[in-house]
Order: structure tokens, then sequence, then C-alpha cells
């Protein structure tokens, strides 16, 4: 009789385990792509004004999908890219049940654009990026901040005032210092280049001579493909031609600089490698074999930042979410889901 009882309380258990197994996914999944309580839809897009000292502008979110635990908050690269490229996430969140938001900062993309390089300020991007975070409803129970390239520099800078309001941080292909950076590109890249090239290379741009069309053939093949995106240009994704298309070119050179070896524009002093232990949320920092950031600093930063892990993409370079995406995606969804 008891191990009739016996039989029957396992049977009955494990039929409410597959029960209940079948039934989540299917929620989760119905809440995932649910409707916005907005009359009417737009795709998840919002339009958010930002208060600057040169007065009030628009710019553009779209949220992709419905997490109230885990809502990942896209800072583009450039400076002066766009969303666009963040595309390929499409690809591999939404199956996650991972909430995600584009965002094109002012200047960039779908937001409006002040044309005053004024505006191109770090602290003021961080102001707008806190903006943006409260008429989202982001807070410290679902807020995750990912920036990539210039992005990340925005993202550590804002984690450094704001993180009472985060969950976590993903950096993203970003060193936590322009002057080591510059170092690098200059110790370590250009010495990987042929000398006769990097001769012609260092020409143009002690001419300052950007605009010559040889700049950029020289550089597409012999830089771009090698430490950028490691595709021929020719097959490089639509999305990423899309945003580099659109590049603010006002933003990039206020901020960078016009060389691509190191950083010469009004981040060329900035350094937080010091400040990295005062970030004490869980932070992932993704670095790349081939990247133009150095990975070694990278994995450094992980380690001097308390709740720090490192993602390393042995196949990839700058934009690893392309050319390591295996890499890539497992390691930022299993940071996001632990």
């Amino acid at each position: 009789m008891k191990k009739t009882i016996q039989i029957c309380l396992t049977f009955l258990s494990t039929l409410l385990f597959v029960s209940c197994n079948q039934y989540h996914p299917s929620a989760a999944k119905e809440d995932y792509f649910k409707l916005s309580t907005d009359s009417v839809q737009t795709g998840g897009i919002k339009i958010i004004p930002i208060t600057t000292p040169k007065g009030t502008f628009n710019v553009w979110t779209k949220s992709i999908g419905n997490n109230p635990k885990i809502k990942v908050l896209l800072l583009n690269g450039g400076p002066g890219a766009t969303h666009e490229y963040f595309e390929c996430f499409e690809n591999f969140l939404p199956a996650e049940g991972i909430e995600f938001i584009y965002y094109d900062q002012l200047g960039c993309g779908n937001s409006d654009n002040p044309n005053d390089v004024a505006q191109w300020d770090l602290a003021r991007y961080v102001e707008e990026v806190e903006q943006v975070r409260i008429a989202l409803g982001l807070d410290e129970t679902n807020f995750y901040l990912l920036g990539h390239s210039w992005g990340g520099i925005l993202a550590m800078e804002y984690s450094l005032k704001y993180q009472k309001h985060m969950k976590g941080m993903i950096v993203s292909n970003m060193m936590s210092s322009c002057p080591e950076y510059g170092k690098y590109a200059e110790e370590v890249l250009a010495k990987q280049m042929d000398p006769k090239v990097l001769a012609e290379i260092e020409k143009i741009e002690a001419a300052k001579d950007f605009s010559n069309p040889r700049y950029m053939e020289l550089l597409l093949p012999n830089f771009y493909e090698k430490h950028i995106l490691r595709f021929p240009v020719k097959n490089w994704p639509d999305p990423v031609n899309r945003s580099f298309a659109k590049i603010n070119q006002s933003l990039y050179v206020t901020m960078q600089g016009p060389s691509e070896f190191g950083i010469s524009g009004k981040l060329e002093k900035w350094d937080r490698k010091a400040d990295l232990k005062n970030i004490t949320i869980p932070t992932l920092v993704i670095g790349a074999q081939y990247d133009t950031m150095d990975p070694k600093h990278m994995e450094a930063m992980a380690k001097l930042t308390p709740k720090g892990t490192y993602l390393y993409c042995d196949k990839g370079s700058h934009m690893a979410m392309y050319d390591d995406q295996k890499t890539y995606f497992k390691g930022l969804i299993d940071f996001l889901k632990k």
C-alpha cells in the first residue's frame, strides 16, 4: 500500500513539474511580446525630450520585448554612430526573454541633431542617459547598461555617478584609459601594419589631409578588416554599413579626433582606470583578440572592478558581436541571466 501511494505521489509530482514547465515558458513568451498600454502601438518607439544647457531636444528610443527583471539599454559607439549596428541582438536576446532598448544619443541617427559642438560633451551625455533612464522607468531592479566602444566610456562615466539606479553594466570593447589606448594603438597596432602602408598613412595624417580618398583606401584593408570587423568590407553586414554611413562627423571628430590611431579630441586625457574600484555593481567587460582595444587591459579592468567578470572573444575584433557572435552572445546572455 505504501509503495502504491509513493508511486502515485511520484507520478503526481512529475505531472506537476512537467505541467509547470509547459506553462511558464509560454506565459513568459506572452508577457515578452505583450502590447504596451499606449492607445496607439508604435512598435516600442518612445521619443524622449531631453533638457540641455542649450534647450530641449528629442532623442529616439525603441524597446524590444518586455521583461520586468532584465532591461538592457544600449549605448552605441562612434562617437556619433547609430543604434542600427546593434540589430544583430534581435537574433539572440528575444529568444532568451531579455528586453533591450535601442537608443540614439543626441546628434545620432533618429534623434535631434543640434549641430552644436558645445553639446558634444561627456558630462552632458551622462545627464542625458539619466533622463532617458527616468523616462523609461528603469531602476536598480532591472536596469542594465551596455556600452560599446565610445558607449563604454559613457557607461563607465554614468555608473560612477548613478550606479545606485543600476542592476549591472556591460563594457563592450572599450578600455578605461584613453592615454593607454593611444599607447596601444601606437606601440602595438601600428607596428602590425606593413611599414610602407603605415608611412603613407602617417604622411596623410601629418598633413591633416583626412578627406583624402587614399586615407580610407589604405585603412579599410590594412586596419578596418583586421581590427574593426574581420570580414572583407564588401561582406560587412547591412546594419553595420547603415550605422557607419550615418556617423555624425562633427561629433566624432570633436570627441575622438580625426585619426584612427588613438584619440586626440575631447576624450584624449579621459582615464577612469583608478576609479574602477568604485564601481560596485556586477560588471561584464568584453574584450577581443584582434580589437583596436587592448584585450589585456580589458581583462585587468574586470579584476579592478569589485564584481567584475571578463569575457574574451578569441576570434573577435572591435565588432565582436559580429565576428565572434557565438562567444559574445553566450557570454552576454549568461551574465544577464545569472
